[in-house]
Order: C-alpha cells, then sequence, then structure tokens
C-alpha cells in the first residue's frame, strides 16, 4: 500500500472535536485517533495540532462570577487541557501508542534558541517513536500574544519540523468558488501557490468554538505551501478522511494548496512567521525594493532604506516596507535602529538585513 507522505502535521479545530452543546465529541476523538495510529504504525511521523481544550472546559463548569475574555480562557483551558489529553492519551494506549502534550506560546517562536529547542524537543519525541500533540498553552497567553488561532501554530509546527505536508481539518469540506451555503457552489480541489483568483470568494466568517475561520486557514496555507510543503484543507466530520488523503489509491474531496517547487531555508522559515514579533519597521524606496525581488540573491543595503521606525537591537526581528506602506517582507536586522537612522541613505558596506536573514512576501 502507498501513502503520499512520510512526514505530517495534522490539526485539528475545535469544530471537529466538540459537540453543538461544547462537550467533547469523544466518538469522533476515537475515530481521528484510529486514523493516526494507522498512520503511525505504517511508519509515517506524525504530529497532532489539536484545539479543543477551551471547550472541553467550557462544557465541565459553571461560572460563579463573569469573568474578562482571557482570564475566561485561561481557566477554561486549564480545566479542559485536562481532560482532552487524558482522551488522546487513552484511545492511543489502546493502539500500542505513547502520546506526548506540548504546550506553547507565541513567545516561543520569538526568540531563535527558543524555536530551536521546540524543534529538538518534537524531533527527539518522533525518534522515540511519541506521538507529539501540541497545543498553544492559553493558561498563561494574553490577548495580544496569542496565536490567530491553532491554524496558524500548526503552520509554524509543520514548516519548523519540514513536514512534507500539512492536514488542516475543519468543519467545512474546503475552499469554494462562490458562497459555500448556495447549491451552485463547488469544492476548488487544487490551488497552485500563485493563484488568487479564489481569494475573492474566501469566507471572512469565523468557526463557532474556534478563534480563526477560512480567512485564516487559507491565508496560513498560501504561505506553508510556498514553503514547499502541501497543504490540504478538508473536513474532519467525514469518516477516514484522514488515511483517504495519505493513501495514493483513495480520493478525497477536499483542497489542495499546491507546494512551490523553491524550499525555504530553516532560518527563513522562521522568520516567515515573525510578523508579530517586529520590534521596528525599515522603509525603504523603490530601488531597493526593485533589487530585493530582482532574480539576483540581494541583501538590504541601507543606500535604500528611507525611514527607521521604532527600536530595536542587533539580531531583532524588522518589518521592511515600501514608500507607499505596503509590506516588503520582514528580516533580522545586522546592528541595532539608532546606527541604522544615522547611516540611512548611506553607503555604508555592511547590510541592515543579510540576504540569509530575509523573507520576501510574493510581489
Amino acid at each position: 500500500m502507498s501513502l503520499r507522505y512520510k512526514k505530517v502535521t495534522v490539526k485539528v479545530g475545535s469544530n471537529v472535536l466538540t459537540k453543538s452543546d461544547g462537550t467533547l465529541n469523544v466518538a469522533r476523538i476515537a475515530h481521528l485517533v484510529d486514523q493516526l495510529a494507522w498512520l503511525h504504525q505504517k511508519g509515517v511521523e506524525v504530529i497532532l495540532v489539536s484545539s479543543g481544550a477551551v471547550a472541553a472546559g467550557r462544557s465541565e463548569l459553571k461560572l460563579q462570577k463573569k469573568l474578562d475574555t482571557v482570564s475566561a480562557r485561561q481557566l477554561c483551558s486549564a480545566v479542559g487541557q485536562v481532560k482532552l489529553i487524558n482522551r488522546y492519551a487513552d484511545f492511543f494506549r489502546e493502539h500500542g501508542i505513547v502520546c506526548a502534550q506540548v504546550l506553547t506560546t507565541k513567545d516561543n517562536f520569538a526568540d531563535r534558541d527558543h524555536y530551536l529547542n521546540m524543534k529538538n524537543c518534537i524531533t527527539t519525541l518522533l525518534e522515540n517513536r511519541v506521538l507529539p500533540i501540541v497545543n498553544e498553552n492559553d493558561t498563561i497567553s494574553v490577548s495580544e500574544l496569542m496565536f490567530t488561532d491553532n491554524d496558524e501554530l500548526s503552520g509554524l509546527i509543520a514548516s519548523m519540523q519540514n513536514s512534507e505536508a500539512l492536514i488542516i481539518l475543519s468543519n467545512v469540506e474546503g475552499i469554494y468558488d462562490g458562497d459555500p451555503s448556495l447549491p451552485t457552489s463547488n469544492i476548488i480541489e487544487e490551488i497552485d501557490a500563485k493563484d488568487k483568483d479564489w481569494m475573492k470568494n474566501v469566507s471572512k466568517q469565523k468557526s463557532g468554538f474556534g478563534r480563526g475561520g477560512m480567512l485564516t486557514k487559507s491565508s496560513i496555507a498560501r504561505k506553508v505551501a510556498k514553503e514547499g510543503i502541501e497543504v490540504h484543507i478538508a473536513s474532519g466530520l467525514k469518516d477516514h478522511i484522514l488515511t483517504d488523503i495519505l493513501r495514493v489509491d483513495r480520493q478525497a474531496k477536499h483542497t489542495l494548496f499546491k507546494a512551490e517547487a523553491r524550499k525555504a531555508s530553516n532560518v527563513k522559515k522562521w522568520i516567515a512567521y515573525s510578523d508579530s514579533f517586529a520590534k521596528g519597521e525599515l522603509v525603504i524606496n523603490q530601488g531597493a525594493r526593485d533589487a530585493l525581488y530582482s532574480e539576483m540573491a540581494t541583501s538590504l543595503l541601507l543606500i535604500g532604506v528611507v525611514d527607521v521606525k521604532g527600536s530595536f537591537e542587533k539580531g531583532d526581528i524588522v518589518k521592511i516596507v515600501d514608500e507607499q506602506g505596503n509590506l516588503v517582507g520582514w528580516g533580522k536586522a545586522q546592528f541595532e535602529s539608532e546606527k541604522a537612522e544615522t547611516e540611512a541613505g548611506t553607503k555604508y558596506k555592511k547590510p541592515i538585513v543579510h540576504y540569509d536573514y530575509l523573507y520576501l512576501i510574493e510581489d
């Protein structure tokens, strides 16, 4: 039996794992574990990014007083994470598989050393045939430092671990070519990384128990596909969906974002997800923009910088924009903002952002 991939990251959303009343859908979790266990036993390295902790905790609690949004998430997550991981552990144990919980926050990805420590942790688990279950640690996260949702986290994990594919399981079958509520709309089965026509049809509505929606999923999918990782968006409510996606001899109706052939370096992958960690901003002129998007591998020189905003130190991530305010990309600063301001517009030899630490968005 032939399988498409040997290493995958699977993200399962709250709407797959919970019933309409907010309680855990134990039968659905058991079926998901059956599929993951089958893949694991076939030699596929699987990383699971699982939502559901907050929803699970919410169903267990009767709040005595009204709480603010952050406190409510912390409370529900602390209670629900125990319930959720115990369910997973029990079901995986029936298949003779050991699973491990990996809780993280956005801060862990802001620093390169923390990022590499987490990568090493997950790699060690996989090497020892332990199935990692990753989730955001909502008990200590605050609003401004939260991931958009676990779609964003799953993209980071897939990129970090060099997965061959990211599979996002939601309560919808994929991306439609029109309003999903209309019978005339159809699933777009394949999207090339450079295609943009489909974007106008993406719903901005957020899911019931999750924080994100199809807009977030499609945005993450485009970024991950650009890094050479195929992305599948499918319904986790359909039986055998995971095994149907991975088996070459099976067909499953869903949306596939085809991967670009060109693969980014591990450092560039980290920088690609560093937009919310940027400490400052470099405004560049048209000449510098043209040079960065040319076919030559080019670093950002200070002669092309017209303005330096914010305060940053050497090694911090900075945002790069053009004079019209359009985002160009992100990079790791080679020196602090004070020196960048002093030397901006000059022929200073050392680049402010070296090509090896520069990530450009699509032109």
